[in-house]
């Protein structure tokens, strides 16, 4: 082949050639969550989450970190909102602190709390960014906790009112909703692994930690469509499982896999009913739950949320998927979190999605990757502060082709939230992960906007044209 031509068919050139602008109002944003980021978590009157109770238990966390500072955002709210405009940011995913609002998770408001975020909401939108915003992203109050948490069936109903408060206060302002982020996480590693709050190890208690975090999602849901006016959905981490070998004992872990991690909140939440391969999963440890609880679960969403980090590749082991994490490719790339780098499996799943849901609208309300980044910021020969992070930002033009992928497959993508606006807490694994498109000095709190968000903002203004240009 001459030279000329093998430069004509290389991924580069081809990318090159590639139209991807992405669709009008395509939504282009960033996200955290409120216990990672905002410090001072029990300032005016807040209460306790189970997520304070768990980080101050010595041995739970990294270097026993905590998020009583996280990144200051509590304080530093509007620096933080200033930044986001810098990006070029058309929206902004955050959670609520329950315990903010309602510190003992019932009952008592706390008007500082309702005021904290009202304030963000009406400073997002001067500066024209969108707030969507997360009702629970992990942070239980630790008076609910108490009182059995997610194990308790009360907890619909605890919910709602909790959501309840929020529409009232913000509905309109705030037109984009979303439940619960990742039901998955919180009852796989808060109720059966014990890696993250409230730290238990229970087979038996996950089945109906999970399904009551599904009535609890469909309460808020019921009680949305009451007072609400705009749109409310559900945020689910999901992963494509490909299978290790063509031996039919890996396809079937492959199935039970699948139904456990993909399939385990979103069949409930659409379709009404549970994948049958979570009873052979649980063995005796799955309950045989009421008719009229799907009735409550299956309420009419507006749109559901995807975040996206990575692949499984799963082979036939009697512990699977409770306890065998996935076979380690060789070859593969992998962030400092231990996953790999596998954008293709992106496009796979919402393919999946569309095939199996239908047409609900979808947005991707997390992507991003941990690479090594310095505590401390470079500074350059002008003296400006500077953060290089190729990796990172090879990692998101990969995965936004993949999207740009799906769309073109007639997929209803509708937005992209990068995972995250700044480096933080991330959760047990403490301050050492950083997956921020902006650095944090958390030493001094000073926030540097790394390469890749320079990055992202040239695509955000291109309406994904910079897709096409080569990598700084």
């Amino acid at each position: 082949m001459p030279q000329q031509a093998r430069e004509e068919s290389s991924p580069m050139a081809q990318a090159q050639q590639k139209d991807f602008s992405f669709p009008k109002g395509f939504l282009w944003g960033a996200a955290t969550a409120a216990h990672q980021i905002e410090g001072s978590p029990l300032a005016d009157g807040a209460g306790p989450s189970i997520w304070t109770r768990f980080a101050h238990t010595p041995g739970m966390t990294a270097n026993g970190d905590t998020g009583d500072v996280a990144c200051d955002h509590y304080r530093r709210w509007k620096d933080d909102v200033r930044l986001m405009r810098e990006l070029g940011l058309q929206a902004y995913r955050f959670s609520v602190s329950w315990s903010r609002i309602l510190p003992e998770g019932t009952g008592r408001v706390n008007q500082a709390g309702i005021d904290f975020y009202s304030r963000l909401v009406d400073e997002l939108l001067a500066n024209d960014i969108e707030p969507l915003l997360t009702l629970y992203h992990w942070d239980l109050p630790a008076a609910l906790d108490d009182r059995g948490g997610w194990l308790n069936r009360d907890c619909a109903d605890w919910f709602a009112e909790y959501g309840s408060v929020l529409y009232r206060a913000l509905d309109g302002r705030v037109k984009k909703w979303v439940t619960l982020n990742e039901p998955w996480v919180v009852t796989d590693g808060g109720y059966l692994h014990g890696a993250l709050a409230p730290g238990h190890r229970n087979r038996y208690e996950a089945p109906i930690a999970s399904h009551n975090l599904m009535r609890a999602h469909g309460a808020a849901v019921q009680a949305y469509r009451a007072i609400g006016q705009h749109e409310i959905g559900l945020v689910v981490n999901i992963e494509p499982k490909y299978a290790a070998s063509g031996s039919v004992d890996d396809a079937a872990a492959v199935k039970r896999a699948h139904a456990y991690m993909n399939e385990q909140y979103l069949h409930p939440a659409l379709l009404g009913r549970y994948p049958p391969e979570l009873g052979e999963i649980f063995g005796d440890a799955w309950p045989q739950f009421p008719p009229e609880d799907f009735e409550l679960i299956v309420q009419p969403l507006d749109f559901i949320g995807i975040n996206y980090y990575t692949r499984s590749v799963t082979e036939a082991r009697r512990s699977y998927p409770l306890d065998a994490g996935p076979v380690k490719q060789p070859l593969g790339t992998y962030t400092e979190t231990g996953w790999e780098v596998f954008p293709q499996g992106l496009t796979d799943l919402l393919l999946w999605f569309k095939q199996t849901y239908g047409d609900i609208p979808v947005y991707i309300t997390e992507n991003g990757a941990a690479f090594f980044d310095p505590p401390v910021a470079d500074t350059d020969a002008a003296g400006d502060r500077r953060v290089r992070d190729p990796l990172r930002t090879d990692y998101l033009r990969q995965h936004l082709s993949a999207i740009h992928d799906a769309i073109a497959a007639g997929v209803d993508v509708r937005g992209y939230m990068a995972w995250s606006l700044m480096d933080n807490l991330e959760w047990s694994l403490g301050y050492g992960k950083r997956f921020g498109i902006v650095h944090v000095n958390y030493g001094t709190q000073e926030r540097t906007i790394k390469d890749s968000g320079r990055w992202y903002s040239r695509v955000i203004a291109s309406q994904g044209g910079a897709l096409a240009e080569p990598l700084p």
